[in-house]
């Protein structure tokens, strides 16, 4: 059935990506047409081009907002405090929960990048390369200071995002695990592949526990 978003363009165009980024999950970006966006919308497909003058503009849109997203989601979580290992428990809990709540927004950002101009391409995977600076820094700090083993910080960020990010391949939050629980295991893995000390995986582990609860 339709979903009609009503007159009002604030309305619309969020509509409009809701039903977007919903399509593109279930079909692929070649495979959905303008007019079926209209048509899940309630609209005629020229109130389309009024906001996006091109079916790559609503793309681009969608991948740009999702990614200014997390490094938003990001700033909110990052601790105040300097600890690395505090700072990489915060990092993958809060990935672990971003793209859960935005299972289908990640699959388009991930899977349809391919489709995007070089102009596109390059300024949404400059803001991949931000957020993956956060990631590497973290790293570089705790192996400055002992608190880490890692041989190659590039490597280790890049497999830690995808570690994470592939927790919306099979997650479903009316089975036997919470989103939490998801978090605190994932949180687990990454400390022993960085090779954080035992003491303070456990500690860190102990305060977030805390922290949540007070929260």
């Amino acid at each position: 059935m339709a979903r009609t978003a009503g007159s009002d363009g604030e309305r619309t165009h969020a509509a409009i990506r809701e039903a977007a980024v919903d399509l593109i999950a279930r079909f692929g970006y070649e495979a959905m047409s303008m007019r079926q966006l209209a048509a899940e919308v309630g609209v005629q497909v020229a109130a389309l081009y009024r906001y996006f003058p091109t079916k790559e503009d609503l793309l681009f849109s969608l991948m740009n907002e999702h990614m200014e997203a997390l490094l938003q989601s990001w700033e909110a979580a990052r601790p105040a405090t300097g600890d690395p290992v505090r700072r990489l428990a915060a990092f993958v809990r809060n990935h672990i929960e971003f793209h859960v709540a935005r299972r289908h927004a990640t699959h388009v950002n991930n899977m349809e990048l391919r489709a995007l101009s070089h102009e596109k391409l390059s300024a949404i995977l400059r803001l991949r390369g931000s957020y993956e600076k956060e990631l590497r820094r973290i790293l570089r700090e705790g192996a400055e200071q002992g608190l880490f083993t890692v041989g190659d910080v590039a490597l280790t960020a890049m497999a830690i995002i995808q570690m994470t990010t592939g927790v919306i391949v099979w997650f479903r939050p009316d089975e036997r695990l919470s989103v939490q629980e998801v978090a605190d295991t994932y949180h687990d893995m990454t400390m022993r592949l960085v090779g954080a000390r035992k003491q303070d995986r456990e500690d860190v582990h102990v305060r977030s526990r805390h922290e949540l609860r007070a929260w």
